[in-house]
This record gives C-alpha cells, structure tokens and sequence, in this order.
C-alpha cells in the first residue's frame, strides 16, 4: 500500500509571528521555519503504517519555494522513501493546493492520503476535505485513530459530542488531529542517510492547474492587546459593573 503525505512549511510554532510595518502580511524574514506540527502526526502515522508491514511506500510532497525542500528532507530523515516538491513561488489557497495534489494523486494512485487536518498559519482546515472531494475518495478528517483492515480503513474521529468511528473504503483521504500520535525525533545517522533518498521536482505550471489567486489579503494586524483589570472594593461593586459594564449578568 502506497501511502502519500502533503506537508507544509510554517513558521515555527515557538516563533512570535511579527506583522510588516505596512501591514501588507505577517514578516517572514530571518524567521525560523518548520514543518506544520499536524504535518508531523501525518508523517509518524504514515511511518508507523509501514513499520506494522501495512504499508509498502511512504512519499512526502510539498507544494511550494524551493526552500520548502529543507522540510521535505525532513519528513525524509523521519523514515518516509520518497519526496517530491510541487516548486511554484506562487502564494497559494487552499483549493490551489487540493488541485495540484489531485493532479499528484491522479499520477501516484496511492490508496491512503494522510495530512495535517490544518496548518497553524492559515488555519483554514480545508484542504483534506477539497481533495476528497476532487478525487471523488471517501474522507475520515480529526483522526485521533487510524486503523486498516484489509480494504477498509477505521477512523475514530474527534466531534464535538465525542469520538465517531467512520468506516471508508480504500483508497481513501485521512486528516490527522492532535491526539492520533506523538512524533518522534529524526536520528543522525536518518538524517545522514536522506541525503541520499530521492527527491522529485515538478514545476507547479506543468500540471495543468490554474494558480489565479481568488483571495485578497486586504490588511495583517495583530491582536489587540489586552487592558488592564481593576479592583473592585466589594462582591455589590462587582456585580454592578457585571451588570453595567461587561453586560454579562
């Protein structure tokens, strides 16, 4: 079974992410950059199926400036065989990437696709379902269980009224959530030898796919900063201003 796994380059989640004095966008210069953390999870449950003998290839493909590579030999170091890189330094939305990665599943026919069900960047948690619905696969998204069973895959998802457990048919979309696993560490000696797996570049414009942004990012601002509290004399004043001012009560 040939298992694909999209990853994403993002700011480091340790990282403050700083805002352009224009405003224009969030400040990407001298900033550290990482692998998506529910990237990661994707990655381990891709590499985990393989251990158990589930699963025969594990391919990680990025979609992005060449920069993004750094990630990708990354995912490599962690125990996936292969990597391609969709190269474009075209600034994508979510149903440009759920394109090309249908064009890549149209080309690689893997039976399981595993992703993050979203990146800590945009948060838009939809590309996981845009794909399925492109590649006409059933999808199980938040996945805090993976488990295969011949040609059915089980997955137990978190909702809000508690865990589902979805049934779908291989070849299937799988996006995977906080709670399906812990990652682990890439060694040295697996980070040595990713040097020497191979790593495919596509150029983005060769699949077919039209990249015209359909979004504007109009303006960047970061929070606004809390003010600070007061203290009230008594529990009468208290319930006053709850009253008055916070409107709550």
């Amino acid at each position: 079974m040939k298992v694909l796994v999209p990853i994403k380059r993002v700011i480091d989640y340790n990282v403050k992410a700083r805002v352009k004095a224009d405003n224009s966008d969030v400040d990407l210069a001298n900033v550290k950059m990482a692998m998506n953390p529910f990237c990661e999870i994707a990655i381990e449950e891709a590499i985990r199926l393989k251990e158990a003998g589930t699963a025969t290839e594990v391919i990680a493909v990025t979609i992005g400036a060449k920069a993004a590579q750094e990630q990708l030999r990354t995912a490599l170091a962690l125990g996936a065989d292969k990597a391609i890189h969709i190269e474009t330094d075209e600034k994508l939305e979510s149903l440009h990437i759920a394109k090309l990665l249908a064009k890549l599943v149209e080309q690689e026919a893997p039976e399981l696709v595993i992703l993050g069900k979203q990146s800590i960047d945009s948060d838009n948690n939809q590309t996981g379902q845009m794909l399925a619905a492109l590649t006409k696969r059933g999808q199980g998204t938040f996945a805090s269980k993976v488990d295969i069973n011949g040609n059915t895959v089980n997955v137990t998802r978190e909702v809000d009224g508690g865990l589902q457990t979805v049934a779908l048919k291989l070849p299937a979309i799988v996006t995977t959530d906080l709670r399906l696993n812990e990652p682990r560490y890439a060694s040295l000696p697996n980070i040595m030898k990713a040097k020497r797996k191979p790593l495919d570049v596509i150029a983005a414009d060769s699949l077919g796919v039209d990249l015209t942004p359909r979004i504007q990012l109009m303006k960047v601002e970061e929070p606004a900063k809390r003010s600070g509290g007061i203290i009230v004399e008594d529990v009468a004043q208290l319930v006053e201003k709850l009253k008055t001012e916070a409107k709550v009560i």
